[in-house]
């Protein structure tokens, strides 16, 4: 006849079989694996709000469904390969670029980990896809490249100022983009009559250098080729345009916000936005070689008015009639 059983040992038996059903509930719980979203900025303390904005209309929560590795070259270029480098090691899931320089160190440090760049200037030119309908490779994204871009800016800062002739083009010592852009202008600036005048900089100690040898070259105008990203701040450009009175021009809306005269491009909130959802698809499946690398439908022209008065220059009325936004 078998004992009855004493109640300390009941007890632990019940406890025992708590604790596993605890377990076995606690392992059933656990969500699966987050993917892991690696972006490289060249400035920055954190990913675009525009893009975690994107993310989150998409239904993404960091934390809950997804998670950032984030990396800043904060100004300095020469870091951009270690970087890369880095986030391939993490094994990241896919790696977000927001610049061309971020994009090609990332194409270098790895040909298997979907890469998606926020911003191409030129992704054929400087060889990260083999064409826009069909990439090919493990990058994508979206470009603010158009070849019409750079002559339009022309045109527009000659009818502000019809007698421009020398128009100054600030841009960095190096960088393929900035090639393709200058062949880009070269016919357009021909038939309105205007020389160029090519000033490279390596950063924010050469700005008042280069800004010397505008005056001295005789420009009267001047195509801001730098980008956000770049180490130098647009608010300091856009002061020493200003003080040497150079009416400018740039692709980039923020051009404008910091002080600029006026900017005629893309919207980079818009295309940051944009480039959630190709993260959103290669995290359902998509292969970046099947996402066209999708071009801008829509160029918004910028004036800074305020601007304009500091440096004596009046503004036609056929070109703030056209204008998108008019700053005072």
């Amino acid at each position: 006849m078998r004992r009855p059983l004493r109640k300390t040992a009941l007890a632990s038996i019940l406890f025992a079989g708590a604790l596993l059903a605890f377990a076995v509930t606690g392992e059933a719980q656990q969500p699966g694996k987050i993917p892991w979203i690696g972006y490289l900025a060249s400035v920055g303390s954190g990913p675009s709000p525009a893009f975690v904005q994107g993310l989150q209309d998409l239904g993404y929560v960091e934390g809950k469904n997804i998670a950032f590795v984030f990396r800043t070259a904060e100004g300095h270029p020469q870091r951009y390969t270690d970087l890369a480098a880095e986030l391939v090691r993490l094994k990241v899931d896919i790696i977000v670029a927001d610049s061309d320089g971020m994009a090609l160190a990332a194409k270098k440090a790895t040909n298997t980990i979907p890469i998606v760049v926020t911003g191409f200037s030129d992704p054929i030119g400087i060889g990260l896809v083999a064409s826009p309908a069909r990439p090919e490779g493990n990058v994508t994204g979206l470009t603010n490249f158009a070849a019409e871009l750079g002559g339009k800016s022309l045109e527009l800062l000659k009818e502000i100022v019809p007698k421009l002739n020398r128009v100054a083009v600030l841009r960095t010592a190096s960088g393929a983009a900035n090639d393709v852009f200058l062949k880009e202008i070269e016919v357009p600036a021909r038939t309105l009559g205007v020389q160029l005048v090519v000033v490279r900089i390596q950063g924010p100690d050469d700005l008042d250098d280069a800004f010397r040898a505008m005056i001295k070259e005789r420009a009267n105008g001047l195509f801001m080729r730098l980008l956000p990203t770049y180490s130098v701040p647009f608010k300091r450009v856009a002061d020493l345009t200003i003080r040497n009175h150079l009416p400018s021009v740039s692709s980039q809306s923020t051009w404008t916000e910091s002080g600029g005269l006026m900017s005629y491009g893309t919207d980079l909130n818009i295309m940051h936005r944009r480039a959630a959802t190709y993260v959103d698809k290669i995290l359902k499946g998509a292969k970046p070689a099947d996402l066209p690398v999708e071009a801008p439908t829509k160029f918004e022209l910028r004036i800074n008015l305020k601007t304009a008065k500091q440096i004596g220059l009046t503004i036609p009325q056929s070109v703030l009639y056209r204008a998108d936004k008019i700053i005072k």
